[in-house]
Parts: structure tokens; C-alpha cells; sequence
């Protein structure tokens, strides 16, 4: 009997590795995604990129709301699965994790062991990092603290957003994955210890990003103020507050350009023909891509055909 999976994941970043692991005709003996959400204004039923994924492809479809519950892990050992394979899902109870012979891998969008978290892709770009890969490595009971099994590195260049890293740490990741499926069957691993690797490296973190954390402080650099907005594209998105006599509003930055001048411009916001600057400690930020609140997200050339930016101030008077 050949070898076979049970693959685990919900996002689109998830369906590219399913993707690849079919494309290599490695066994899918069953694929667990989130349930369904209703979610918009009609409150239609949403399902998972992966399992609109999984539907096209026939395959044997659980959506368990507890991970825990006895019935769906009897459901899940009834698949006799060899591995389990994760990218992109939630935290598993050790019962899950444990229950395959040859154990659970999990896909992470870095280099492991830096940035242990929910969020490796953003932390890298925020970081300024001009390097990050992918991390396939076995399941245990601290996250993502699991045997390294292999790894894929990339470049990240100076414009690239946490959107652009991801897209292609999708594809990049998704051959990784695949690859390291067939190496466990073939028996042609050797998983390292994230210890040993970890010797002598000043570790970063890449825990959960919340609002709050995506505030603008016009107090620091051009550089760590353009790191983060790229970093935090297309989402959860760098944001500001613009201030005038009628009150505020909120400002979301998708992508900017920058300007190091070296003078302290901080706070300050400026109007340039189709321009705006907005003042850091040593130069300009100059937006291209935003979104005022309650409209759309529009270059800053179209927003300004309806929005006097002379009458807003990036601090309050």
C-alpha cells in the first residue's frame, strides 16, 4: 500500500501546497479545513480557499470546531493516514499531532529557528531583513520549536511588500513541502535539532500582529517607518491619524515612496503638486496607495481630487 497524508490548512497560502503535493501524486487521504463562516452584509456562507480547493479535487473534506472532539479524531484515525501535513492551520492538541506513525510537518514561512510566531512574513519585511525562507520541520509540543527537516531561502528587495514575500514563499514553500513528503516516505531525511541551530543567533519573535501595533510613530525613520508600512501590506496595513478643526480620521498606507533628507520633519505634512509628504526624524514618507476612512483604497493622485490634505495635520493642534 502506498504511503499516504492527511493534509491540514485553510488560507490560499495553504492551497498551493496541496496543490503540489497532488501534482506529485502523493496519496490525500483526507484534508481538514476550518468550517464554514457566514460572513458580508447577506451573510453568505464562506468557505476556506482550501476547501473550495479540496471540492474541485474530490477529496474527503472534515471541518471539525473542536479539534479535541472524540468523534472527528476517530474520524481522523479511520483515514489510517501515515503523516500529517500542516500549512497555515490552527494550534493541534497532541493528540492530534501524536497520532500518525510517521508523525506531523508543518510548512513555515521562515527561516527557522528566527521568527517563531504567527506572523514571519510581516516581522521580516518590518525588520528590514533582505533575506527569509521556508521551514518544513516535525510538530511538537512548543510551537514551532519542532526538528528542522529542510529548509528554502529567498530574497526580499528593498520595494517588496509582506503580500509580495508571500506570494512567492507560496510557491517556494509548496515545492519544499512536497519534496519533504516524498523524502519522509522515501526514508532520506535528517531532522536537526532547532537548538543547535539556534547557537549564537540573536533570535527575533514574530508574534500576532493586533491594530495598535500598525500605528505609524512619525518620531522614527524614514527607513523603519517605510519597513513597516511594506511590511504590513496588504494586510493588516500601517495606519495614521490626520487631525484638522473638524476633528480626525484614519489613514491606511499600502505603499509609499521615500525621501532621507536628514533634516527632523517630524509630524509635519506637506502638499506637493500631486504629492504628499508626511515628516519622519530624517525625511519624508510620500504615500501612493492608501485609504481614508469609510471610502476605498485609491492612489493618493485620486484621493486628492476629492480631499484637501492642507486642511489635515499629522498631530493634533
Amino acid at each position: 500500500m502506498p504511503n499516504k497524508i492527511v493534509f491540514m490548512g485553510t488560507p490560499d497560502f495553504a492551497v498551493e501546497s496541496l496543490k503540489q503535493i497532488l501534482n506529485n501524486g502523493i496519496e490525500v487521504a483526507g484534508v481538514i479545513t476550518a468550517p464554514d463562516r457566514k460572513s458580508g452584509r447577506g451573510q453568505k456562507i464562506n468557505e476556506s480557499s482550501v476547501k473550495k480547493f479540496a471540492k474541485e479535487k474530490d477529496l474527503n473534506i472534515l471541518q471539525p470546531e473542536n479539534l479535541k472532539d472524540e468523534g472527528f479524531q476517530k474520524d481522523l484515525r479511520d483515514l489510517n493516514a501515515d503523516l500529517f501535513v500542516v500549512v497555515a492551520f490552527r494550534m493541534l492538541p497532541e493528540s492530534v499531532w501524536g497520532m500518525p506513525p510517521m508523525g506531523t510537518i508543518n510548512l513555515h514561512g521562515s527561516l527557522l529557528p528566527q521568527y517563531r510566531g504567527a506572523a514571519p512574513i510581516n516581522w521580516a519585511v518590518m525588520n528590514g531583513d533582505v533575506k527569509t525562507g521556508a521551514t518544513t520541520f516535525f510538530i511538537e509540543k512548543e510551537i514551532d520549536t519542532g526538528k528542522i527537516i529542510d529548509s528554502v531561502e529567498i530574497d526580499i528587495a528593498e520595494t517588496d511588500s509582506a503580500g509580495d514575500v508571500h506570494d512567492h514563499l507560496m510557491v517556494k514553500g509548496a515545492e519544499l513541502l512536497s519534496q519533504t513528503v516524498q523524502n519522509i516516505f522515501d526514508g532520506n531525511i535528517e531532522a536537526k535539532d532547532q537548538m543547535s541551530l539556534a547557537e549564537g543567533l540573536e533570535l527575533r519573535p514574530a508574534p500576532k500582529i493586533f491594530k495598535d501595533d500598525c500605528l505609524i510613530d512619525w518620531k522614527k525613520s524614514v527607513q523603519h517607518i517605510y519597513n513597516k508600512i511594506r511590511g504590513l501590506s496588504p494586510y493588516p496595513t500601517a495606519w495614521t491619524v490626520l487631525y484638522s478643526e473638524k476633528g480626525k480620521k484614519s489613514l491606511k498606507i499600502f505603499s509609499a515612496e521615500k525621501q532621507i533628507t536628514q533634516s527632523d520633519n517630524s509630524g509635519q505634512l506637506i502638499v506637493e503638486n500631486d504629492k504628499v509628504l508626511f515628516g519622519c526624524v530624517d525625511g519624508w514618507i510620500l504615500p501612493s496607495i492608501i485609504q481614508l476612512e469609510g471610502k476605498k483604497k485609491m492612489a493618493v493622485k485620486d484621493v486628492m481630487n476629492g480631499f484637501d490634505f492642507n486642511q489635515w495635520k499629522l498631530t493634533e493642534a
